[in-house]
């Protein structure tokens, strides 16, 4: 049983304590949330350094410029697999020696590759940024893409998969 050690209707972090002294420890509240200025400040910045694999597509997907250029930082051999229309191929290994014969510094960037397992975006993200360049890291790599029911191509031509309902909406938009 939960109760509050105040009026607020609300419980928080600070306010909730078991009445059972015998209750296991609440996991989630075993560190406390951040004061909301920091956990503000915080998620400012995580979206300055992130950008989601829907907000992406619809930019792309509007035609014209879309003010940045999407870099896969994945092998030839996963390159070969599928790729976002329009990205530029960039093996993160290859950043230190071919990003300034392939990026224009003025333009921001936004890496990717396979998917939340693998961090190899992540390091390309930190050689650009490192090299001068605005990053920013795309969420769920290719495998969210896919997964999402974006247009890819292959050296066969584009492709295309039904969504995943278990990661995008079947009908319609998520709302984030």
């Amino acid at each position: 049983m939960i109760t509050q050690t105040s009026e607020s209707p609300v419980p928080s972090a600070s306010r909730v304590r078991s009445a059972d002294p015998g209750a296991a420890e609440n996991p989630v509240l075993r560190v406390a949330p951040a004061a909301p200025a920091e956990a503000a400040a915080y998620f400012r910045a995580s979206l300055a350094f992130h950008a989601d694999v829907s907000d992406v597509a619809t930019v792309l997907a509007a035609g014209g410029d879309p003010g940045f250029v999407v870099v896969d930082t994945r092998s030839t051999e996963s390159w070969d697999q599928g790729r976002i229309p329009g990205a530029v191929h960039l093996p993160t290994a290859l950043v230190p020696e071919q990003a300034e014969r392939l990026l224009d510094r003025s333009v921001p960037v936004v890496t990717y590759c396979w998917g939340p397992g693998c961090n190899g975006a992540t390091r390309a993200a930190l050689a650009l940024a490192e090299l001068g360049y605005q990053v920013k890291e795309m969420l769920g790599g290719f495998e969210y893409w896919a997964r999402e029911g974006f247009a890819y191509e292959t050296w066969q031509g584009p492709a295309r998969r039904a969504a995943d309902p278990l990661t995008a909406p079947v009908e319609g938009e998520c709302g984030c």
